[in-house]
C-alpha cells in the first residue's frame, strides 16, 4: 500500500543543494534523524513515541523544523509497518548478507527502501540521499557502492516485486507473528496482521447526537455508538467542536470498558490508570461520581486539561494504585491496566520492535498485583472491569481465569449477549470481550478494524 501525496503533505520537492565546498545537502539531516531513530527503535528498544515528542524527543529530532519532522515520522512509521517487506526485498540483493555488525549501514538502506516503495518522494532523491549519508558515516563510507548498486536495482525491479513480496510477507518479528497464529489461528492472524498494514482510522466519542457529529466530521457512526472519520479534514484542534468540548478522540474498541458497568448513575466510580481520561469522561457523562487515579503527574495534567475542555470534572489523585489507600470503598472501579500494548500496532508499529515474550511476561505479573489491589477498593456487591489493549491471552484471558480461580471474594459477572449496542460480535462464549485489528470489516480497510482489547467484569462477593 503506498502513502499517496507525502511529497505534497510534508513540503518534499526532492531537490538537493550540492555538497560541494561543505555546503549542506537539504533533506541530509531528516535522513540521518530517520536512520538515528530506527536505531534506537530496532536496536535500544525505545519507544518512537517518545523520540519523537516534540518537547521531550530525541535531540536529532528536536533540532529539525516541523516540516522535516512530520517527513521523520512518517519514515519511520513507514519503515516499522512494512519491515519484513523491506527486509526480504534487500536480502534478495545482496549476494551475502549484511555483517552482523552492520545495523547503521542496515538502516539507511531501510530508511531509503521506505521511501522508495511506499512513500510518494523521488527515487533519485531517496538513493542520493542514502548514498551520501553512507559516504558520511565512516561505519558506513566503504559500503556506498553497495547503497547505490542495491537502491538503484529496487527502484527497477519495485513495480514487479512489491504486490507478490506484500502477499508473502507476515509484517512482524517472528516471535509476534508466531503467538497471534497460536491464539487466533493462521487466517485470523493473517487479517491482523494484514490490518496492521493500514494507519488505524480516527475514532470520536461525543457526547450526544453521533449522526450529527459524523455530519460535521466526514465519518460515519459505528454499531457502538462511536463517531469513526478514516482522514482528517485539519488537525485535531482545529474540527469542528473540538473548543466546544463536543468531543474526544477515543478508539472505539477503549470506549467500551466503561460501558460494561450499566447504569452508574450516582455511584462512586474509581478509574484506576486514569490517564488520558476518556474513560473518566464517558463515567461521568453516565451520571458517575468519578475519581481518577493515576501514577503520573504529567499524565493527570493531561488528564485534568482533556476534562476542562470538555467541561467535565472529577476527584483527580496522583498515587501509586499500590499503595492507594482511598478514605472509603467505591461502588465500583475500572482498571485499564498497563500492558504490553500489543493491540494498538495499528497506530503504533514500533510494538513488535519494542516489546518481547519476556516483556508480555512482566506485564501480566503486574496486572494481575494491580487487579487484586483494585479489588480490595470496591465494597461487596460492587462491579470490577479489568482491561487492557494486549492482543496477548496472557495478559487476557488466561490472566482472568488465573485470578479469579485464585480470588475467593471475587466472582466472574459475564457480559450477557444483547446487554450493550454494538458489542455481541466482540462476545465470547465464556462472557468476556475481545476485539482484534481484523474485527468490524467495513467497505475498505483504511476505515476497519479496531485496537485490540481484553475486557472482563466481575462482581465482589458479600
Amino acid at each position: 500500500m503506498v502513502v499517496n501525496e507525502a511529497k505534497r503533505r510534508h513540503g518534499i520537492s526532492g531537490d538537493r543543494e550540492d555538497n560541494a565546498g561543505g555546503k549542506p545537502v537539504a533533506g541530509l539531516a531528516a535522513r540521518k534523524a530517520a536512520a538515528r531513530l530506527l536505531a534506537a527503535v530496532i536496536d535500544a528498544r525505545t519507544p518512537l513515541d517518545g523520540l519523537t515528542d516534540h518537547e521531550n524527543g530525541h535531540p536529532q529530532y528536536k533540532a529539525l523544523d516541523l516540516r522535516d519532522r512530520a517527513l521523520v515520522r512518517a519514515i519511520l512509521v513507514t519503515a516499522l509497518r512494512y519491515r519484513m517487506t523491506i527486509s526480504g526485498l534487500l536480502a534478495r540483493r545482496l549476494e551475502k548478507p549484511l555483517p552482523p555488525n552492520a545495523t547503521a549501514l542496515s538502516h539507511i538502506l531501510h530508511v531509503a527502501a521506505a521511501q522508495i516503495l511506499f512513500l510518494d518522494i523521488p527515487d533519485s532523491a531517496a538513493v542520493d540521499l542514502a548514498v551520501t549519508h553512507a559516504k558520511s558515516d565512516p561505519r558506513t563510507v566503504r559500503f556506498s557502492g553497495l547503497v547505490n548498486g542495491l537502491l538503484r536495482t529496487l527502484v527497477r525491479s519495485k513495480q514487479a516485486e512489491l504486490a507478490a513480496a506484500l502477499a508473502a510477507t507476515d509484517e512482524a518479528p517472528k516471535w509476534f507473528s508466531d503467538r497471534l497464529k497460536a491464539t487466533y489461528g493462521t487466517d485470523k492472524a493473517r487479517q491482523i496482521l494484514a490490518a496492521h498494514r493500514h494507519e488505524a482510522p480516527v475514532d470520536f466519542t461525543v457526547k450526544s447526537d453521533p449522526a450529527l457529529w459524523a455530519e460535521k466530521l466526514g465519518g460515519i457512526v459505528l454499531p457502538t455508538g462511536t463517531v469513526r472519520v478514516e482522514k482528517l479534514s485539519a488537525s485535531v484542534p482545529e474540527l469542528p467542536g473540538f473548543v466546544d468540548g463536543a468531543w474526544w478522540v477515543q478508539d472505539a474498541a477503549a470506549s467500551l470498558p466503561a460501558r460494561l458497568f450499566g447504569d452508574v448513575k450516582g455511584l462512586g466510580v474509581a478509574d484506576l490508570c486514569a490517564a488520558p481520561g476518556g474513560k473518566t469522561a464517558q463515567l461521568i457523562l453516565a451520571g458517575a461520581h468519578v475519581t481518577a487515579v493515576d501514577s503520573s503527574k504529567n499524565r493527570l495534567a493531561r488528564l485534568e486539561q482533556n476534562l476542562d475542555r470538555l467541561g467535565l470534572s472529577a476527584e483527580i489523585v496522583q498515587a501509586d494504585l499500590l499503595k492507594y489507600q482511598p478514605e472509603h470503598l467505591f461502588d465500583a472501579v475500572l482498571l485499564d491496566a498497563p500492558c504490553s500494548s500489543t493491540g494498538t500496532v495499528r497506530r503504533h508499529p514500533d510494538v513488535p520492535w519494542t516489546k518481547t515474550p519476556a516483556d508480555i511476561e512482566k506485564l501480566a505479573d503486574l496486572q494481575v498485583r494491580l487487579l487484586a489491589r483494585a479489588a480490595t477498593l470496591v465494597k461487596p456487591g460492587g462491579r470490577i472491569v479489568f482491561s487492557n489493549c494486549s492482543l496477548d491471552p496472557l495478559e487476557g484471558e488466561e490472566l482472568y481465569r488465573s485470578f479469579l480461580a485464585g480470588t475467593a471474594d471475587v466472582v466472574d459477572d459475564p457480559i450477557r449477549i444483547g446487554e450493550i449496542a454494538g458489542i455481541d460480535p466482540f462476545l465470547a462464549p465464556q462472557g468476556t470481550l475481545r476485539t482484534t485489528p481484523a474485527d468490524m470489516a467495513l467497505d475498505s480497510p483504511g476505515i476497519s478494524g479496531l485496537d485490540g482489547f481484553f475486557a472482563a467484569r466481575m462482581r465482589k462477593a458479600g
